[in-house]
């Protein structure tokens, strides 16, 4: 049974039957959410120009650019969590530390995912790419509403290199899975660099096989989360700049999609999602923003670029700076697609499916933003509360006038500062009030053990 090891509290959770129906889609499309990895808000074309991006150009030039998107939780298991749940990863015991391979801790089955909630309204749901929700078996993507998955099911730099049984974390090696089997793993460059193209071809594939019905892919890629590997050919084009190449890649897997639909001529019935886990690290370019991946709530910590495309019926060409996140993807998917919505449960995403469709007067339903528990924005105004050792610091921004957060303006405004603050302790003390439960397994063990007779993922490919 799905629920027999799952060590949960007394909190019962209702079943998919306590759904009820969203608002009438305008069109039922397919749907792709692409999820990439601690990309920063400037790398790619339309939100800098840092790196060449034709095809999320193209992508922008047809669709809408939301300037002001942001994740709902950082790092990759909080976020993953959030955009799969439309709920704050502390609501479901998903916050903190991201989860290790073999781990105890996952998304808890009990919890309705974005794909338990399409399959339940007739779409076949594939996942291909990063996981990282849990590796246990019960908490795998064929467990969580997905009919069909491959990919890794936890970050590519926790792995085993090529000749080292086990690396300085003591990772198992690296698995790479079709269902909930193990078919290759990653130990060595030759493998990183092709995770990207592997991943490609599956959601390709399943496109294909699945043109005919209303389908939802959602492709979490790896890239461009360290460590950076890619082809000879991609390294060599980009003049050995392994971070730009690894930019080209992702580009060449969105107009690949593009063009897929296209042959298929259901790209005027698909909608494309594309949007970022959290903020740049690494190589990463943040733009105009303040931060990054660690560190305080400045812009560059959330703010993501985001990208969504649905010919003839997302206006062409639109820039949209109203506020929206990545919990909101879960009832703003409903919405479209005529799904149910849970009742028996608190969603903290909200549907912005009329900012998406370019509704005339549409606006955020976002008045207070919320940025984890050290941060919240009220229209111009964003409260940035960190601490360093015993001593908190608050600081204040006017986003329009300082996107880049330079200027503290919160000596010259206390009453604004005190009253923003009071709307952050009130958010946290209510989530606080109403945690759901992780799951948790009794004697996690890796999914991969030890290699032995199973092929690297470049010998599977050759």
């Amino acid at each position: 049974m799905k629920h027999s090891l799952i060590l949960l509290t007394s909190l019962l959770i209702a079943p998919l039957a306590a759904l009820h129906a969203a608002d009438a889609p305008v069109k039922r499309p397919n749907i792709i959410v692409i999820f990439i990895d601690d990309m920063g808000y400037g790398d790619i074309g339309p939100f800098g120009d840092k790196h060449k991006t034709p095809h999320l150009d193209r992508m922008a030039a047809e669709g809408i650019k939301l300037t002001d998107f942001y994740v709902s939780s950082v790092a990759c298991t909080p976020s993953r969590s959030s955009l799969m749940t439309g709920c704050y990863a502390q609501r479901i015991g998903m916050a903190g530390p991201v989860v290790f391979p073999a781990d105890r801790r996952g998304l808890n089955p009990s919890e309705i995912t974005l794909a338990e909630m399409l399959k339940s309204a007739g779409y076949a749901t594939g996942c291909f790419g990063k996981w990282h929700l849990g590796d246990q078996p019960e908490f795998l993507p064929t467990k969580q509403g997905f009919d069909e998955y491959e990919g890794i099911p936890y970050s590519n730099d926790m792995w085993s290199e090529a000749g080292k049984p086990k690396d300085k974390h003591n990772h198992p090696p690296l698995p790479y899975m079709k269902q909930d089997k193990v078919i290759a793993h990653i130990p060595d460059a030759a493998s990183q660099a092709v995770l990207t193209d592997a991943i490609s071809d599956a959601t390709v594939s399943f496109i294909k096989r699945r043109a005919k019905e209303p389908f939802f892919a959602y492709v979490p890629l790896a890239a461009v989360h360290y460590p950076w590997f890619v082809t000879k050919t991609r390294l060599d084009a980009a003049g050995g700049d392994v971070f730009a190449a690894q930019i080209t890649e992702i580009d060449q897997f969105v107009g690949r999609l593009m063009e897929t639909l296209k042959a298929l001529a259901i790209d005027q019935n698909t909608l494309i999602f594309f949007t970022n886990d959290n903020g740049g690290a690494g190589k990463t370019f943040s733009g105009p923003l303040r931060g990054g991946k660690f560190g305080p709530d400045y812009e560059g910590h959330r703010r993501v670029p985001t990208l969504a495309w649905w010919p003839g019926s997302i206006p062409a060409g639109r820039v949209c700076a109203e506020i929206g996140t990545t919990a909101d993807v879960f009832p703003t998917l409903a919405a479209i697609s005529g799904a149910a919505v849970p009742t028996d449960r608190i969603i903290d995403g909200k549907n912005i499916s009329d900012l998406l469709l370019g509704k005339a007067g549409a606006k955020s339903p976002h008045a207070v933003l919320f940025y984890g528990d050290g941060g919240v924005r009220q229209g111009k105004w964003k409260l940035v509360r960190y601490r360093v050792k015993a001593d908190w610091f608050d600081e204040l921004y006017d986003l329009e006038a300082d996107l880049g957060e330079k200027t503290n303006l919160a000596a010259l405004n206390p009453d604004r500062v005190k009253a923003m603050k009071a709307l952050l302790d009130a958010h946290n003390g209510e989530l606080k009030k109403n945690i759901r439960p992780a799951g948790l397994v009794p004697n996690p063990k890796p999914i991969l053990p030890e290699a032995t007779g199973i092929p690297t993922l470049a010998q599977l490919r050759k």
